[in-house]
């Protein structure tokens, strides 16, 4: 993922890049504050005679002052493997470059033991592999923004001085397409080896393992062999025309996962199954084919050799008839004709954004926070903290990401019933991104984010303008006018707001972050894109699903994501001072404290353990959460704190013994709690797809019961939407959105707001101008 500074057409501005350097004096004057430091040494790069921030070898680099340096770069050298020129310079949480991804990939492909499993190597992840948390204070503190060397031990009064950095390392998962295997390997990409088949590479093997059992996630290039399967298959092309359906062109195969239904689904192949609609122009590309879906043909695809296994034509369902309001694109083009009464809105900032950006660290209105991105989460937030005052910099999360997300489906009939798709354990949210070049919703003063990624086959593709930063206006953030004297005082409000979007299959979802100058973190997910339908028999209805036009309808389902929130609540690296407690707003029993029987208070219960913090939502007792600091506390005393405020929410409609909540089995609490390790990443397992066991992730790690009182605190908050459709949802459905927030209670002395200064008045000028205006301020006095 790298900084990208394009102009998304028509519709927003990209902010000036800051010089992703820090300046020398910065960075000394860091070092000297430590008391008791002895001179560090200087270290040149391999290339140049730049001071760098982390050596060639050995893990590191001993540092004093780092001139502004140019990003890493990358090379083929004569045997077409990319060649590191130069040492890491990258902070510990930045996601990898496009150079790390091919050196990787160069030497995972190059460890391989023959010609034959090398070319059978695809990749579906190269990600980071996040270093543990006191490699990022140590980067924090002296190599980097926010460059804090409190956040780093003492030892005899004094400050530990850091000399080297780690190298970074990439964790891969490998499928082998010839052995059907799977595999992880981790390398580290900072030191120079002899590759095995010759010439040299920045890139080491640390381990690989051959995970068994499992199917990693589809790719889209898979998707793509499977529609080509399925398309040049004989016994289907004579079940289209059976259904008056000649060109084959007209015909969309979209590959689904198995899922796991029984031991036909295990993982011991790689199945697709996939659903079937039909356009009915050939020549329009925008034409909403999933108006026309194909029932009653039966078809299962072995993926890993682009074969159907298994192919029945069960019942001859006619293809529902072309809605003529089946189309969303402009105008004319769908039949019909725009609205001509909607005026340009232009968001203006003449001064540019309030926000600074430095590599991925982001500064905001007392905000700062790094910005990762990663093939399956996408967006991550990272080191979430607020400059508060004489209190310096306080932090509030280590990170912050949305880590799976479920869509079960409510009709028992074929093939409904096993639409239940995991969408970033078995697909990937990151992969599916969009670039917002081609249309987004941001306004204003843009900063961008490229994101990069391994296809299939190894090689490094860019998601251009994959991530959007920018600043919203969200109306009033405070007010109060006296009465009395007729004075007021309003501020309004402004929020920061980190944004991306993905389409799997026919659904969009965009993910936001919002960050607020009262100290509040929204997070948001925007829900459109088309439905996925079912064709009926003439004459039939079903109470699963709404009738959308004639043969035509869509089936109620369910969206549910998980979003999991490393805390660190006024917590430094490596301190674990947080614990849970639950509020339920209780109403007074009747008797002498409750006289006006009008009494109700805030009871608190500690979440103690695992097993206690399997917790539902509760909006009849208006029910949250506070992450507490055990340590810190407020001018009142109190811990310090922030809550967990939840929006509208569901469970799944399902009885116990579905199938699908045999792998989400996460789903039947909105909320977990779990003490931190770092290979609890993700609620269902790593690897859902065909996944035969029941209940691994979450369900299976709060067996242990482990302690919660005071430790690393991970909230594992899950929140799902009841999707009955409506005619209005077609042809394509306006946003619906769903989150949740994260609020300081207790946390500040005082509103954190009460700072903001008073809007420019140049506005309400021009208005008051205005005969309008002028109208208005002689009724009022009147």
């Amino acid at each position: 993922m790298a900084a990208a500074q394009e102009k998304a057409p028509g519709c927003c501005r990209a902010a000036p890049p800051r010089g992703a350097g820090a300046p020398v004096r910065a960075i000394a004057a860091a070092a000297r504050s430590a008391k008791g430091s002895q001179p560090a040494g200087k270290v040149s790069a391999a290339a140049g005679d730049e001071r760098v921030a982390a050596a060639a070898g050995g893990g590191g680099a001993v540092m004093e002052e780092i001139a502004a340096v140019r990003p890493t770069t990358a090379k083929a050298s004569s045997k077409g493997i990319p060649i590191m020129t130069r040492a890491q310079r990258s902070h510990p949480l930045d996601p990898l470059s496009a150079a790390e991804i091919a050196v990787a990939v160069a030497t995972v492909r190059a460890a391989g033991r023959s010609p034959e499993e090398r070319d059978s190597m695809r990749f579906v992840e190269v990600v980071l592999l996040e270093p543990e948390k006191n490699v990022v204070a140590l980067a924090d503190a002296y190599f980097f923004p926010p460059f804090q060397p409190s956040l780093l031990p003492r030892t005899k009064g004094s400050a530990v001085i850091p000399s080297r950095l780690p190298p970074r390392r990439a964790r891969l998962v490998v499928y082998n397409k010839q052995s059907n295997e799977t595999s992880i390997w981790i390398v580290e990409l900072s030191e120079v080896h002899a590759a095995t088949r010759g010439g040299h590479h920045r890139g080491k093997v640390i381990s690989s393992e051959v995970v068994p059992d499992v199917q990693p996630a589809m790719d889209a290039m898979e998707y793509a062999e499977c529609e080509a399967t399925v398309k040049s298959y004989p016994p289907f092309i004579e079940a289209m025309k059976r259904r008056g359906v000649d060109d084959m062109e007209l015909v969309m195969v979209d590959a689904w996962c198995a899922g796991y239904y029984g031991d036909a689904d295990a993982p011991s192949r790689r199945l697709g199954k996939p659903l079937i609609f039909c356009r009915t122009e050939s020549d329009s590309p925008m034409e909403n084919g999933y108006a026309r879906p194909v029932e009653g043909i039966h078809v299962v695809v072995d993926m890993q050799n682009n074969a159907v296994i298994e192919f029945e034509d069960r019942k001859l369902v006619p293809l529902p008839p072309p809605d003529h309001l089946r189309n969303y694109t402009p105008g004319e083009t769908r039949g019909g004709v725009d609205r001509s009464d909607v005026k340009p809105l232009v968001i203006n900032q003449p001064e540019g954004p309030s926000f600074r950006i430095n590599g991925y660290f982001v500064e905001w209105q007392k905000w700062n926070f790094r910005i990762g991105f990663t093939p399956k989460e996408g967006l991550v937030i990272h080191s979430v903290a607020y400059v508060d005052g004489s209190r310096g910099r306080r932090p509030i999360a280590h990170r912050l990401s949305f880590v799976e997300m479920v869509v079960p489906y409510g009709d028992p009939n074929e093939p409904h019933y096993r639409k239940n798709a995991f969408d970033a354990g078995e697909d990937g949210l990151g992969k599916n991104a969009h670039s917002l070049k081609k249309g987004c919703d941001c306004l204003g003063y843009i900063k961008y984010f490229d994101a990069h990624f391994t296809n299939f086959t190894g090689g490094v593709e860019t998601i251009e303008n994959c991530v959007c930063l920018h600043e919203e206006d969200h109306g009033i953030l405070w007010k109060h006018q006296d009465w009395r004297t007729g004075l007021a005082e309003v501020r309004r409000s402004r929020r920061l707001t980190v944004s991306f979007i993905c389409t799997v299959a026919n659904y969009e979802y965009g993910f936001y972050w919002h960050f607020y100058q009262d100290g509040k973190i929204e997070a948001e997910v925007k829900l459109t894109g088309i439905l996925s339908l079912g064709a009926l028999m003439p004459g039939e209805s079903r109470k699963y699903g709404t009738t959308i036009a004639p043969a035509l309808y869509a089936p109620v389902h369910q969206h549910f994501f998980v979003a999991r929130m490393d805390m660190a609540v006024d917590c430094k690296p490596n301190e674990a001072y947080n614990q849970v407690v639950e509020v339920d707003v209780k109403v007074e029993s009747a008797g002498p404290h409750n006289v006006h029987n009008n009494a109700f208070y805030a009871e608190e219960k500690l979440l103690k353990s695992e097993l206690q913090a399997m917790r539902d939502c509760d909006p009849s007792c208006a029910r949250h959460w506070i992450v507490r600091n055990t340590r810190t506390v407020n001018r009142t005393g109190q811990p310090t704190g922030y809550k967990l405020v939840p929006g509208s929410n569901c469970l799944p409609l399902a009885l116990p013994e579905a199938k699908f909540l045999r792998r989400a089995g996460f789903l039947k609490h909105n909320l977990w709690v779990t003490p931190y390790k770092s290979d609890e990443m993700f609620p269902g397992g790593e690897f859902p797809n065909q996944n035969p066991r029941i209940h691994e992730g979450l369900p299976t790690w709060v067996k242990k019961d482990r302690p919660l009182e005071e430790t690393n605190i991970v909230l594992w908050y899950v929140f799902g939407l009841t999707h009955i459709p409506r005619l209005e949802d077609w042809p394509v459905m306006p946003v619906e959105r769903i989150g949740f927030m994260l609020m300081p209670h207790g946390f500040f002395n005082c509103s954190p707001a009460v700072d903001v200064p008073p809007a420019s008045s140049d506005a309400d000028v021009k208005e008051a101008e205005s005969p309008k205006a002028i109208q208005n301020g002689l009724i009022s006095k009147l």
